[in-house]
């Protein structure tokens, strides 16, 4: 009880103090986060999209794989990206292994199913008397995605959220393709692990602490918005 109480201490002085290196992590934190959801986002919005309302070969299969996906571990997407970043990989021209880039590719490739799934199940969900509606009215092909989107847009912002508390909270990735370098691929999370094997255990906790107030007022901010 003693570490939390410490740690809640340590946490809000090094928030009111402005401690440098604490809002460095944590503005790399947000930026390596919200670009990957923002890529993520206009990539698997439209893909559910288009598997929702196309009829192919295999659709029942790829939705499942896309599923199945959403359990994906952070380390194999961090193998992954790693031999396809690495120097004699076929994006190693990239020169993103060990940068925030780097990272923002393997996040990006981590919540993409995620987003992409519960795009798909929020479409799915909308009554069909809708959608036979928007038909009967002669609406475009982009009038029926654009009111199936609005009609759908809170399950939606629901994917999104999910997707971003799912790339905040990932570590496996960021320290196999960022290398949690100081100053220059360290987030909150990597910083947790590393100090937390230094036995500093406060500090840890410290930023835990701020970790999930990020995640806390982002999904409050989403919740006002949902609301409106």
């Amino acid at each position: 009880m003693n570490d939390l109480l410490t740690g809640i201490e340590t946490a809000f002085h090094l928030i009111l103090t402005a401690d440098p290196e604490v809002l460095n992590i944590t503005i790399r934190t947000l930026h390596i986060t919200f670009s990957s959801v923002l890529i993520s986002t206009i990539i698997a919005i439209p893909l559910g999209a288009a598997i929702t309302f196309r009829e192919f070969h295999g659709k029942k299969a790829l939705i499942s794989v896309i599923q199945t996906l959403y359990a994906l571990p952070t380390v194999i997407v961090g193998l992954l990206c790693y031999m396809l970043l690495s120097r004699s990989g076929p994006l190693g021209d990239l020169k993103w292994l060990f940068t925030p880039n780097g990272m923002i590719f393997g996040q990006t490739i981590l919540i993409i199913p995620i987003m992409a799934g519960l795009t798909i199940a929020a479409l799915q969900a909308i009554d069909p008397i809708i959608t036979d509606t928007i038909r009967s009215l002669g609406a475009s092909r982009f009038q029926f995605l654009k009111s199936h989107l609005r009609e759908a847009r809170f399950a939606i912002m629901a994917a999104v959220i999910v997707g971003f508390s799912r790339a905040i909270s990932e570590v496996g990735t960021a320290i196999m393709i960022g290398g949690n370098i100081k100053g220059h691929t360290r987030v909150l999370t990597t910083a947790i692990s590393l100090q937390t094997s230094m036995g500093n255990f406060n500090l840890s906790l410290a930023l835990g602490i701020i970790l999930l107030a990020i995640a806390l007022i982002i999904n409050l901010f989403m919740g006002l918005v949902q609301n409106r």
